[in-house]
């Protein structure tokens, strides 16, 4: 079975789908490795390196994708500059495409998907349970943007993050509020910490507190009866009435925040909006917030996808792919993760999809020219 790595042409998007290291473990196992030229290289991953694990290094496009049973990639497929198609165009009928495709929010991509006979197991979709959790691409990136988004921060801002006692005086230590307390914000949470900050953390999810505490950051509490976490884990769309409480109880935290870090996302919906134009109208001037949501809607009403705005004297990062911005070691990460769902469907040399797997079930998305996951189902009807 021939595994094809293609170089990924979204713009920004530096990671790699396979990293060298684990290529050689692929081929171990039996598969054969074809890698598009310099597919790797803004990872820090050269051709060099793919050879001397056993990959075969390929510059011509079509050769690529014409011999691939399987296509690794990071990015949903899109049009291709270099080859004048869309890269599903390139793909045989059959072909297992295993990528971020984001159903929930580009239903009509895996449409396309199924029309051209590609099967696609989306990584966003792999279910959060005990088997998959080596499985679960989305923490582990998310682990990279929660690091990146403190130290991104933390650049913009004109103070230092940890107390300091000088012969000058003392300095205070930064105020960082981290609205999510999903694996991205945890990370946050740990980083701003680890760099000496004062850190609050909100999310709509009591059950979180403890985690929030064990890290040592403080808990906004916003009191509810409502039930915030769906059976997945991920944090359901909360009423009008609890983000209005959530708003109330936030707005003098984060106007006495030095940064606010939002990342509250809804799978499957906009994002919703956290930090309103007034709320940045109060806070401090130089002060810094970073929408992790941004390609979805964003959870900053002021915030612009793809730029760094300054708003109100409040610098506005709107970075919609931050795991990008840490290509090896999102890139080793998120290999290993394919690389250990592909074991998991590997018996004796041969990879099989079996249909009455959970992980199959929740992140298969098209199979034999049709879309059969229920909830894109559903959305397309």
């Amino acid at each position: 079975m021939v595994i094809a790595i293609p170089k990924e042409i979204l713009p920004g998007e530096n990671r790699v789908a396979c990293v060298p290291d684990v290529a050689s473990k692929y081929i171990k196992a039996g598969f054969e490795v074809q890698v598009e030229s310099n597919a790797g290289l803004n990872a820090g991953f050269t051709n060099e390196d793919y050879g001397k694990a056993g990959a075969k290094v390929l510059d011509n496009l079509n050769d690529l994708y014409s011999s691939a049973d399987m296509v690794l990639k990071v990015q949903r497929p899109s049009d291709h500059p270099d080859a004048g198609k869309h890269e599903l165009d390139l793909m045989k009928s059959g072909t297992i495409l295993i990528t971020f495709l984001y159903p929930l929010h580009y239903s009509d991509l895996a449409k396309h998907c199924a029309a051209k006979g590609i099967n696609v197991v989306s990584m966003d979709m792999i279910p959060r349970t005990s088997i998959a959790q080596k499985m679960d691409a989305l923490s582990s990136q998310a682990n990279i943007a929660g690091y990146k988004s403190v130290i991104m921060t933390a650049n913009e801002l004109g103070k230092i993050f940890p107390l300091m006692m000088t012969a000058a005086g003392t300095i205070s230590p930064a105020r960082v509020v981290i609205m999510g307390a999903g694996v991205a914000g945890l990370q946050a949470l740990g980083t701003a910490k680890r760099l000496g900050a004062v850190v609050e953390v909100s999310d709509i999810r009591p059950a979180v507190k403890e985690e929030v505490q064990s890290l040592g950051g403080r808990y906004i509490e916003v009191e509810t009866d409502e039930d915030m976490q769906d059976e997945g884990g991920y944090a359901k769309e909360a009423s009008e009435e609890f983000l209005k409480k959530q708003k109330e109880l936030i707005f003098k935290h984060i106007t006495e925040a030095d940064i606010v870090i939002t990342t509250a996302l809804v799978p499957g919906k906009k994002a919703p909006v956290l930090v309103s134009e007034e709320m940045v109208k109060n806070m401090k001037p130089g002060s810094v917030i970073l929408d992790m949501a941004v390609e979805f809607g964003g959870n900053c009403e002021l915030s612009e996808n793809g730029k760094t705005v300054k708003k109100h004297n409040v610098v506005i990062i709107g970075e919609p792919n931050l795991p990008s911005l840490v290509p090896t070691h999102a890139s080793e990460m998120y290999s290993k993760n394919i690389l250990n769902f592909v074991n998991h469907f590997t018996k004796e040399g041969k990879f099989e999809l079996d249909m009455e797997d959970e992980i199959i079930q929740g992140a298969l998305i098209t199979n034999n020219s049709e879309v059969i996951n229920q909830r894109i189902k559903d959305l397309l009807q």
